[in-house]
This record gives C-alpha cells, sequence and structure tokens, in this order.
C-alpha cells in the first residue's frame, strides 16, 4: 500500500493534515527552497501539538554537503523529537564525510531519510551507500521546481529501478516533486512506501496554503487505487 506524505508550512496546515488523516506530516518551509526549513522551535511546537497521532518528519533546509553545516543541523532537527529528519543530497561538498559524520545518529536511533533529486544527476549505487551508514529512507524529488514535475524529469522504467533498488536494500522509498492527482496511479504501481504532495495540496502552487478539498482528492485517489489493486477491491 502507498502511503501519502503531506507536506505543511505551519500548525494550522498540520492540523488539517492530520485531520484528513494523512500518513505522514512532512514539515518544511516552501518559501525557503526545495527542502526549506522550519525552526527547529516551530518544528517541536507542532510535534508537540500532534501527540504522536501521526508520523512527523522534518527537512534541515537547502544546505551545503559539508558534514560540519549537516551534522549540526540534524542533531538539532532530531532533538525534536520528529520521526524522521530529512536532508537533501545536493551536488558538491563532502558526501563520504557526512554520511560517515551521520552514522552515529543512525545507530542511535536517528531516522535519516535521504533526499536525492531527479533533475540532478543520480546513481542507483547510492543507495547502498544510504543503507551502509543506516539510513532509514530515501526519497527521489526535484530541486527546481520550475522544472516541472517528477515525471517529467525521469520516465517510469527509472522510477521504478529506484523504489526497486531502495526496498532491496531495506530502505523507505518516497516519490515527490510537483506530483499531481494524474501521477497517482502510475507511480503508486511502481510501490513506493508513499508519494509526496504539497503543490497539488495548494491549488497548483506549493507556496499557498493548503486546501482541504484537494488533500481529500488526493487521499481519495490512493485509496482507490489500493483497493483497485487489492484482491477482494
Amino acid at each position: 500500500m502507498t502511503r501519502m506524505l503531506a507536506s505543511v508550512a505551519n500548525l494550522a496546515e498540520a492540523r488539517l493534515a492530520a485531520a484528513c488523516n494523512v500518513d505522514i506530516i512532512d514539515l518544511k518551509n516552501p518559501r525557503e527552497g526545495a527542502l526549506g526549513a522550519l525552526p527547529t522551535r516551530v518544528v517541536g511546537e507542532i510535534f508537540d501539538d500532534l501527540k504522536g497521532a501521526t508520523p512527523v518528519s522534518a527537512t534541515i533546509g537547502d544546505l551545503p554537503m559539508r558534514p560540519e553545516t549537516i551534522i549540526p543541523a540534524v542533531e538539532a532537527m532530531a532533538a525534536t523529537g520528529v520521526d524522521y529528519v530529512k536532508l537533501g543530497f545536493f551536488p558538491g561538498g563532502d558526501w563520504p564525510a557526512v554520511l560517515d559524520g551521520l552514522r552515529p545518529m543512525a545507530d542511535g536511533g536517528v531516522k535519516l531519510v535521504a533526499v536525492l533529486f531527479a533533475d540532478q544527476p543520480v546513481e542507483l549505487t547510492w543507495l547502498a551507500a544510504l543503507a551502509n551508514a543506516g539510513f532509514a529512507g530515501a526519497m527521489l524529488d526535484t530541486a527546481d521546481k520550475r522544472q516541472g514535475s517528477l515525471t517529467r524529469q525521469r520516465d517510469l522504467r527509472f522510477l521504478g529501478s529506484f523504489v526497486d533498488t531502495a526496498h532491496w536494500h531495506n530502505l523507505l522509498c518516497g516519490l515527490a516533486g510537483s506530483l499531481q492527482i494524474d501521477d497517482v496511479v502510475p507511480l503508486a504501481a511502481l510501490g513506493p512506501d508513499y508519494l509526496g504532495f504539497r503543490g497539488a495540496l495548494c491549488g497548483g502552487k506549493r507556496t499557498d496554503e493548503l486546501n482541504m478539498g484537494a488533500m481529500q482528492s488526493i487521499l481519495g485517489a490512493l485509496k482507490g487505487n489500493d483497493a483497485r489493486q487489492s484482491p477482494l477491491g
């Protein structure tokens, strides 16, 4: 079953997503880039308000891949208590040093999710390195939202290989990147653990406020797809 991740920007949106029974609430600031971060104080307040009713992830921001930058940001976000800490693997920097520096946190129980970007070079072999570093999951997203959706950047064959390889390495797998309701059926058929949405939940512009009707439509599409795939459906 493919679940729904809804990205929210504040407490009111988080409460709305929880009321709609989304599967994962993802905290980010869409005005600050692909993985713009909310202040840790705000993240902690939202997490405490939800009282564990829904799993929560939070991003650390669009940060350069330097261990002296990434590791403190992950530590600070993990301290809020969120279930998953997401970090983007952007080009450049020192990826091996970042992975080495994060391994003790992963071993200590912090659930890390790596975000890779379909509109940049991606190698499926990177998933093995993430698994070896103790990551809990990997997501394929898009960095430049102006370039169109995930399915414009990569074909279904590649996306399916990404999902299968992530699962081979026992990683949770997510797909995101300007997804729309029409993407639900073809992408859910690939078997990701979750599909991530922001812009489609706001009527198309990711910096606008969430819309309950749009959120319910996406949820309905996912549930309808699950029913069609079930032998009892």
